[in-house]
C-alpha cells in the first residue's frame, strides 16, 4: 500500500509540477545559451501588471510550453525599469517576449502582450521556422 501511495505522489508531482527554470538575470541567460546552444526566452514585465501575471500563470504553466521552452530556450524574467537588459531590446508595453539568439539578437518581432497556450505555440513554431527547424 505505502509503495501504491509513493509511486501516485511521484505520478502527480512529475505530471502538475513542471515549471520554467529561469535564468537569474540576462548575463547569466546569454552565457547559459552560448554553453549549452540554446536560444534565449526574455519576458519584460513590470510588478503592477495584471496581464504579466495572467500570462506567468496560465500560459507560462502550461506543460506544453514549458517543455517547449525548457528543450530550445534558456529563460529569463526581468522587470523593466529594475533589471538589467539591452537598451535596443524596447519593451514600450508589458508583458513583452523577445526571443533572442545566442548573440542577443531578435530571432522574430518582439511579442507584446498576454498570448494564450495555443497562440504562444504559434510564436514558439515561427521561430523554430525562422530557424530552419520546422517547416510548414
Amino acid at each position: 500500500m505505502r509503495k501504491i501511495f509513493i509511486s501516485l505522489c511521484l505520478s502527480f508531482f512529475s505530471l502538475y509540477g513542471a515549471e520554467l527554470n529561469w535564468a537569474k538575470s540576462y548575463e547569466e541567460a546569454m552565457q547559459k545559451a552560448f554553453q549549452q546552444n540554446k536560444n534565449v526566452m526574455l519576458l519584460v514585465t513590470t510588478k503592477r501588471c495584471r496581464w504579466c501575471r495572467k500570462l506567468e500563470s496560465t500560459t507560462l504553466q502550461d506543460e506544453g510550453v514549458i517543455n517547449r521552452l525548457e528543450k530550445d530556450y534558456i529563460s529569463v524574467h526581468v522587470t523593466r525599469g529594475k533589471d538589467d537588459y539591452p537598451s535596443h531590446l524596447k519593451a514600450s508595453g508589458v508583458p513583452t517576449t523577445f526571443f533572442l539568439d545566442v548573440n542577443g539578437q531578435p530571432i522574430i518581432k518582439k511579442v507584446v502582450g498576454y498570448w494564450n497556450v495555443e497562440d504562444y505555440l504559434s510564436f514558439l513554431d515561427d521561430v523554430d521556422y525562422k530557424l530552419g527547424r520546422k517547416s510548414y
